[in-house]
């Protein structure tokens, strides 16, 4: 009994000495073998070479051509208002009157004075061509006529004021005040403003200034009309430089012949700049940001320890441009027709091996919709 009890245990003894003889032979034999990285999916995308026009975008407001709110020149009381609200006037049409019956009475008696005066005056001038009046009389009589016809136009000129009238072509906004009431001097009465054209007013840095003239196109969007691109161009540049901004006004001039744009909006506006040198152009997905500098992964055929050939990507640190849309600039670093990665990149690093499946790309579009902000 205790034989084969012996024999069972050698047995099994020689057993697994064989199996652990086996495993030993077959790890030194894995370990012998040159360690390759598993590959990683990428998308990718050729570099191409374009010249972009680069563009300055800045936060406008709009404003009118011409644009006042108007005034009381006299105290009074108003006794008519001619002009609805919102409509549009002529320059000289009448848009508001005050009360004048106290000044047509006084009028109307210096007139009649007038009529006086002259009387008197003709007669000294016959009398002085007959020798019956002296000099001094016909002077008198003289300067009563001029006076009595200066305190005519005087209060001719006041009635004037008490009639309103539009300084130039533009749309009436609402009224600031009622019939019957008495307002003062410097009161304000109702807005007036001319929209078409209409300005965009908006700052750019100092920087830009020499690639910034007049005549130069610009293109305004307004949020309240969405998309709707409104074309204009660059009518003047503020000579004075904002000491504590280091920014310069410009303004630009578009045409609104239906006044949907309106005075105060708010606006983006976009400058077309003057002609670059050309740039690379891969998509934003393709950048590795980091601290140290941004880089990309070119994909290309690459040699292994054994000298076997592989589908690997080499990391390449590149200088940015400008951004549009989906799509950066690269200044340096690659060159059109090379072969980036445009997805994965954070899975990769220098010389690891990759596998393309471009079945869905990420976006690659300069105006992508809805655009990206």
């Amino acid at each position: 009994m205790l034989k084969k009890f012996i024999i069972a245990i050698s047995g099994f003894f020689l057993v697994v000495a064989a199996l652990g003889f086996v495993k030993v032979v077959q790890i030194k034999k894995a370990s012998s073998q040159p360690h390759v990285m598993p590959a990683t999916a990428v998308t990718t995308v050729e570099a191409v070479e374009e010249t972009w026009h680069p563009v300055l975008s800045a936060i406008a407001t709009l404003a009118p051509v011409q644009g006042v709110t108007l005034g009381a020149d006299a105290d009074g009381t108003i006794a008519r208002i001619a002009v609805e609200n919102g409509a549009a006037v002529k320059a000289g049409d009448l848009l508001l009157e005050f009360d004048t019956t106290v000044e047509a009475a006084q009028l109307a008696a210096i007139e009649a004075r007038l009529a006086i005066v002259k009387l008197d005056r003709d007669r000294a001038v016959e009398l002085r061509e007959k020798q019956t009046n002296s000099q001094a009389e016909l002077d008198q009589a003289e300067a009563q006529l001029k006076q009595t016809q200066a305190d005519v136009e005087a209060l001719r000129a006041q009635l004037a004021k008490k009639k309103v009238t539009a300084p130039f072509d533009g749309r009436v906004g609402i009224r600031l005040v009622n019939v019957g009431q008495f307002v003062a001097r410097g009161a304000p009465l109702m807005p007036l403003q001319k929209l078409n054209p209409i300005y965009v007013n908006f700052s750019i840095p100092q920087r830009y200034l020499p690639q910034i003239v007049s005549g130069q196109e610009a293109q305004v969007k307004v949020d309240a009309f969405g998309d709707r691109v409104f074309a204009g161009k660059i009518t003047a540049i503020n000579p004075e430089v904002d000491a504590s901004s280091r920014n310069v006004l410009v303004q630009a001039t578009i045409e609104n012949p239906d006044e949907i744009l309106r005075s105060g909006m708010f606006a983006h506006v976009e400058v077309q700049l003057p002609s670059s040198k050309p740039s690379v152009i891969v998509p934003a997905t393709a950048i590795a940001y980091a601290s140290y500098g941004n880089s990309v992964y070119i994909i290309e055929t690459m040699k292994g320890p054994d000298g076997k050939e592989y589908l690997g990507a080499r990391q390449q640190f590149v200088k940015l441009g400008a951004a549009r849309g989906d799509q950066i600039a690269i200044t340096e670093g690659v060159k059109a027709g090379q072969v980036v990665a445009s997805a994965g990149i954070f899975k990769l690093r220098n010389g690891a091996p990759v596998q393309i499946n471009n079945e869905k790309l990420p976006s690659n579009s300069p105006s992508p919709k809805p655009e990206n902000t």
